[in-house]
């Protein structure tokens, strides 16, 4: 009879901790060493445990050092399951955590099939996702740099006399504030370069998913979700590329779950309390789509078509302006 074994694997930068667990239920498990995180390292390894023909089930969790692990395990025909991190099932009263703990804790879990795997992405999937998420942080960076300029003119008394900030009206305004001291208007404009230079890289970096999308097998996805009001190119392209597979969710309401978008609850016996959204799941996502509602709520309007990019043109008219006569009757 083959024999079975379960690796957990706790996965650093630079070194990776083996824990090995027989298969049979109250087997032994051992801490089994430390190897270095290499692909070589890795492949030897694999090599020492299948000896006798044993059959490996390799677990680790989901992490900074991405799928790379998984990928090679599956090219050497070995079972490998990415966990998610927050479903890992944790004793209150534990308090000790170690390279050593971790991986036997995960190799006990996973033959007790305790351990709930992450969607897998394929490469092309995850560098679309990089793609998004590097036009996420560049948002990010924007509003950080918009901020600066901001509070930089407000602790200095220079208010903008308009009511909304960063139209044309506002950034004409912009050049005309002028400082005494030198120093304080290199500030200035060293502020102002660094909002420009940050929303260049958002528009650059949202022209290439655009022009990388055809390319992507869920773009037919993308274009479908943006037929719903309120969902244009970005919200629906980040959707997509986080959600990934939506046929592995059974229901609208797992969906939800995994996005963090149903509401918490705390109930004991004959009372309820139920709060605010979870927010327990992938918050690019959530952000997206909450986006999108709030977006929902306003009037339908003409979008620019075949671009890609969601630019929204002025709101057509729905009825045609009445012309003004100088005839008392149409006063």
């Amino acid at each position: 009879m083959q024999s079975i074994i379960f690796i957990g694997l706790d996965v650093h930068k630079a070194t990776i901790s083996v824990a090995v667990a027989q298969g049979e239920r109250g087997g032994e498990v051992r801490h089994w060493g430390t190897i270095l995180h290499r692909p070589d390292d890795v492949r030897k390894l694999v090599e020492k445990l299948r000896t006798g023909g044993r059959k490996l089930h390799f677990c680790y969790e989901a992490g900074p050092c991405g799928y790379g692990l998984h990928r090679q395990l599956l090219e050497m025909g070995q079972d490998c399951i990415v966990v998610a991190p927050s479903l890992i099932p944790v004793k209150a009263g534990d308090r000790v955590k170690t390279d050593r703990g971790d991986a036997i804790m995960l190799a006990k879990l996973h033959r007790a099939g305790d351990l709930t795997a992450v969607w897998m992405p394929d490469t092309a999937h995850e560098a679309m996702r990089d793609l998004v998420r590097a036009r996420a942080t560049a948002i990010r960076v924007s509003g950080k740099a918009r901020q600066h300029l901001q509070g930089f003119l407000l602790r200095h008394g220079r208010i903008y006399p308009g009511k909304k900030g960063w139209t044309v009206a506002y950034r004409r305004w912009l050049t005309t504030v002028r400082f005494q001291h030198p120093a304080q208007q290199i500030v200035l404009q060293d502020y102002i370069d660094a909002v420009a230079d940050a929303e260049a890289r958002v528009a650059r970096l949202t022209a290439q998913i655009a022009e990388l999308l055809p390319e992507w097998k869920l773009a037919p996805v993308v274009e479908a979700v943006q037929a719903m009001r309120g969902v244009a190119f970005i919200v629906a392209v980040t959707v997509a590329a986080e959600v990934g597979d939506f046929h592995r969710f059974y229901s609208p309401r797992q969906l939800m779950a995994y996005l963090g978008l149903t509401p918490s609850e705390h109930s004991r016996g004959s009372s309820q309390r139920r709060g605010g959204i979870t927010k327990a799941g992938n918050s690019l996502a959530r952000r997206a789509l909450i986006e999108g509602a709030w977006s929902y709520r306003m009037q339908a309007r003409v979008t620019r078509s075949g671009t890609g990019l969601g630019v929204r043109l002025p709101r057509a008219r729905l009825r045609p302006r009445r012309r003004r006569t100088d005839s008392p009757s149409s006063r």
